[in-house]
């Protein structure tokens, strides 16, 4: 047996916010309570967060999102490019067949977040950004309590990553202490004074073209890397489902979702054939995403190729697709308004505090998205100046006769797919509320290292269980022949997810993930 979900959703007549973090949420429902929209709470949340958590995002990091409003759904990819310098040849002639992972410039792209927000404030925004920014140069200036998941990513980096993320090392020891981040103050506060430009161009500008040292030119950061997209649609679970195209991997969970929509799922998700199926369809729709997945790929052409393959999925056994994680560190947010819009946001360092370097003169820690970048010579995604590299990053927004019907997302590196399949199938497939199918225990295939081998290790990839999974799962499922391996009850390892849906009564109703530990949804 699953263990009881241990909350009820949370059900509001107008607004909700639910985020990784409660101060950040707050942020959120201050903005609903002056009067803002759903996309002005996404803005103050997401700023917010970007200070309190930033083992999980920030100003340093990337920023997808979807928003449903005036009965359409609109498409914003706010991932950085390489900078002018960048070069493979350059990485290859230091001995490297694949990107660095950390304390490496040349994995740190044009951070995209701020541009994010200026572009969903610019459309959508009805209160000034000095507002919405208000409660995160706050929290930044005054101080906020640590959390116990940012004690503990600051306590397993490297002895280098120490004296670079000296900030915030040397304050978030210990759980519920204060911590301060002047700097981040600072670049809040340019931004809320001169937009985009205050931030690009001033402080932090500066400070990343001295650390890039040729990586990056001026040029790189006087243009904007946000561009509004046509996002991706797809029909499963009787909902259409909308996520963001390549360079997104969210193509993975719509393609997954429509072969599992046609597998006859058992009718309790606590079967252990429930999981097994789930498993093989995310496997048939994701081992091939190292050759398939770069910024000019078709997504509607790489949903064709998923759904052509389904007799690839093996009913009975485990499949040996994939040897060609859910590791990986992101927040994801999403907010409701009255109006009936919704946003569905997603922002990342990728990897916990990024790539350990940080920009001198703000203390921004910097992503390192660019090891999504392949150092293959000609291959579609190889690293080259002004391209973005593939994202792990993937929101994602259900509708239902062109109405709102969900928001939701998660976490979770390459795992992100997955765990929003197995969030569709409990939602739209088995009517659960968010709460049941947030608080459900969950699988993920992973790599071996980092999160974001899962489809390139040579041995392919472990089945992960959470401890709060149905207790048959394991030995079920190790008898089909997936090597499996068992993780603790509400592992941050298995994402941070929320949701919000529109319910049968016409209220929204919500749950935020447990395993961030500080994460909260509200609503009035």
């Amino acid at each position: 047996m699953a263990i009881a979900a241990p909350f009820n959703s949370t059900r509001a007549p107008r607004h909700m916010v639910a985020s990784a973090d409660q101060l950040a949420t707050q942020a959120g429902l201050a903005m609903l309570a002056l009067g803002g929209n759903a996309i002005d709470a996404a803005i103050a949340t997401n700023a917010a967060i970007a200070v309190t958590g930033p083992h999980l995002c920030g100003m340093g990091g990337d920023l997808f999102a979807l928003v449903h409003h005036g009965g359409e759904v609109w498409c914003l990819n706010s991932s950085g490019r390489a900078g002018s310098g960048a070069s493979a040849d350059a990485v290859r002639a230091d001995g490297m067949s694949v990107m660095p992972f950390r304390h490496d410039i040349r994995t740190v792209t044009v951070p995209g977040c701020v541009d994010g927000w200026a572009a969903l404030h610019a459309r959508f925004g009805s209160l000034p950004m000095s507002t919405l920014l208000a409660p995160a140069i706050a929290l930044a200036e005054d101080g906020f309590p640590a959390s116990p998941l940012l004690v503990g990513s600051a306590a397993r980096v490297d002895e280098v990553a120490r004296r670079t993320l000296h900030e915030l090392t040397s304050q978030a020891v210990r759980p519920g202490v204060r911590v301060r981040r002047t700097g981040v103050a600072r670049a809040l506060r340019a931004v809320a004074e001169g937009g985009r430009d205050g931030f690009y161009l001033g402080e932090f500008g500066d400070g990343l073209l001295a650390l890039g040292n040729g990586w990056f030119d001026a040029s790189d950061l006087a243009a904007p890397q946000s561009s509004w997209v046509t996002p991706l649609r797809a029909a499963a679970f009787g909902v259409d489902l909308w996520t963001v195209p390549p360079n997104s991997q969210g193509y993975l969970t719509l393609g997954a979702a429509q072969l599992a929509d046609t597998l006859r799922l058992p009718a309790d998700p606590d079967d252990e054939r429930w999981a097994h199926l789930l498993v093989e369809a995310a496997k048939v729709a994701g081992f091939d995403r190292p050759a398939a997945l770069h910024e000019h790929a078709d997504g509607n052409q790489l949903l064709d190729a998923i759904r052509s393959r389904s007799g690839m999925v093996d009913l009975e056994r485990c499949s040996g697709l994939g040897a060609n994680g859910a590791n990986g560190d992101t927040t994801y947010l999403c907010t409701t308004d009255a109006n009936g819009t919704g946003v569905s946001l997603i922002q990342s360092n990728a990897s916990g505090f990024g790539s350990w370097l940080v920009e001198p003169n703000t203390q921004i820690n910097l992503h390192n998205r660019g090891l999504g970048f392949n150092l293959e010579p000609g291959h579609p995604a190889e690293l080259r100046a002004g391209v973005r590299p593939p994202h792990t990053l993937s929101p994602a927004l259900a509708t239902r006769g062109g109405d709102l019907a969900a928001v939701f997302g998660t976490m979770g590196g390459d795992a992100q797919p997955q765990i929003l399949l197995q969030l569709a199938a409990r939602l739209f497939h088995h009517r659960q509320s968010p709460a049941a199918a947030i608080h459900a225990g969950r699988w993920a295939l992973s790599g071996p290292v980092t999160g974001f081998d899962t489809w390139t290790s040579a041995e392919g990839p472990v089945l992960e269980i959470e401890g709060n999974a149905p207790r048959e799962w394991a030995e079920a499922l190790a008898a089909r022949g997936h090597r499996v391996r068992v993780l603790p009850p509400y592992d941050s390892d298995f994402g941070h997810a929320h949701a919000i849906i529109r319910d049968e009564h016409g209220f929204w109703s919500g749950s935020a993930d447990p395993r961030t530990r500080v994460g909260s949804v509200a609503g009035n």
